[in-house]
């Protein structure tokens, strides 16, 4: 998984809540080509979980029995899921004397986060195997099994715990080619064409080998701030085209329809035979984004139905209602140091969307869009390019590797 360079997870604290049954989905069978990841049939004592209450092991796998003075549970020590998808998670339990009214539940945390539910019965015998949503894909995983019984001749009892996933290791699903770190030039030469668009007045800046292998290049089109143009952002467009975006800008306008004109001249550019994108482009996978007055103009046309995601940098709305038009995840970003923060954080209150926000430390206005372009990066990869392993290690968990360059709120996911 990519990360800022050098910085490595860190493990959370792990919450001992247990929400409602049935978030992960219908019990499903192990997903092919699946890799064994972890494993415990507790044949030397509990392996890596601990346990609190009574909970004996041996060759049955481990025994938790009830009691009045306090539940017994067992919890996994962190299984790392970096770089994994399709994560199926299976054991077996028998559970045995449940009155009614006494539960045993099996649950998993990502990251340190509550627990959710796998089941919840009184009766159960057998093989369980639940496939584990996008979610969990990336994160660090544990697993715990507890029982809500007062007899000690009341138990449950598991063994054969088996976490598998796919990708034998490798960055899963994607489609562009997977890379080690965001913070680096991504695996694309870059070419820039400073006369496209409808105009003739933008920049085209993608990948020089566009199409090769069989890859449909996604599409940014980018808005500058007032007062600049496409040169300002050149590295940040030569990062962006050398991850394999296809990204075009031009001299922005709060009205965003000149945003809505260069994805329709796109559309003509995937057709021409004789153009350099010629059937290269994936029209499914486009964003809109921009830097202070880019970005408001990314609000006026956020409704544009071929939008999969909105970009927003340090440009809130002037009267907070931008995020009506939002239809799709939006990105926001802000700086301690920068005027733009106050209405930004009045617009993360208006959306209704999922939205992701961090307010950079150390950066202003002008150098917001500068100090983002990696969580922009990944963000583009996440949802463009299908790197779906990228919602839980790159954003949406407490030790995200974006998480300690500011402060980082989010919501509605």
């Amino acid at each position: 998984m990519s990360r800022i360079s050098g910085r490595l997870r860190r493990s959370g604290a792990v919450a001992i809540g247990i929400v409602a049954m049935g978030a992960a989905g219908a019990v499903a069978a192990p997903a092919s080509a699946a890799t064994p990841v972890y494993g415990e049939d507790f044949s030397d004592g509990l392996g890596t979980f601990t346990a609190t209450g009574s909970v004996s092991t041996g060759t049955y796998g481990a025994r938790l029995r009830g009691s009045r003075v306090s539940s017994p549970a067992m919890t996994s020590a962190a299984i790392d899921l970096t770089g994994r998808s399709d994560v199926t998670v299976s054991y077996t339990r028998a559970a045995s004397g449940l009155d009614l009214g006494e539960t045993f539940t099996v649950a998993y945390s990502v990251d340190g986060g509550t627990f959710t539910a796998l089941e919840s019965s009184r009766t159960a015998t057998g093989a369980a195997s639940f496939r584990l949503p996008a979610s969990a894909e990336g994160g660090d995983l544990r697993l715990r099994f507890s029982l809500e019984a007062s007899s000690i001749l009341e138990t449950l009892t598991v063994d054969d715990v088996l976490v598998e996933a796919g990708n034998g290791g490798e960055p899963p699903g994607g489609t562009l080619p997977p890379v080690d770190d965001v913070t680096e030039p991504g695996p694309y030469a870059v070419t820039i064409d400073e006369s496209a668009g409808p105009g003739d007045d933008g920049w085209l800046v993608y990948p020089a080998n566009a199409g090769q292998n069989g890859v449909d290049h996604p599409i940014l089109v980018w808005g500058p701030g007032a007062g600049s143009d496409p040169s300002d952002y050149e590295d940040m467009l030569r990062q962006w085209a050398s991850h394999g975006f296809v990204v075009y800008s031009e001299v922005s306008s709060s009205d965003g329809d000149y945003m809505v004109d260069a994805l329709d001249w796109l559309e003509t550019q995937n057709a021409r035979p004789a153009g350099p994108l010629y059937q290269d482009l994936d029209l499914s996978e486009v964003a809109f984004g921009g830097h202070s007055r880019g970005s408001i103009g990314t609000f006026d046309v956020a409704g544009e139905p071929r939008l999969a995601t909105t970009i927003h940098v340090a440009g809130g709305s002037f009267d907070g209602n931008g995020p009506d038009n939002l239809r799709k995840p939006a990105l926001y970003i802000g700086g301690d140091d920068d005027f733009a923060t106050g209405n930004m954080e009045r617009d993360y209150t208006n959306t209704d969307v999922p939205v992701w926000f961090n307010i950079l430390d150390n950066t202003d206005h002008i150098i917001a869009t500068r100090n983002g372009q990696h969580i922009i990066t990944a963000w583009l990869r996440w949802h463009l390019a299908d790197e779906e392993f990228r919602r839980t290690g790159d954003f949406l968990s407490p030790n995200c590797t974006f998480c300690d360059l500011g402060d980082v709120q989010h919501k509605n996911w």
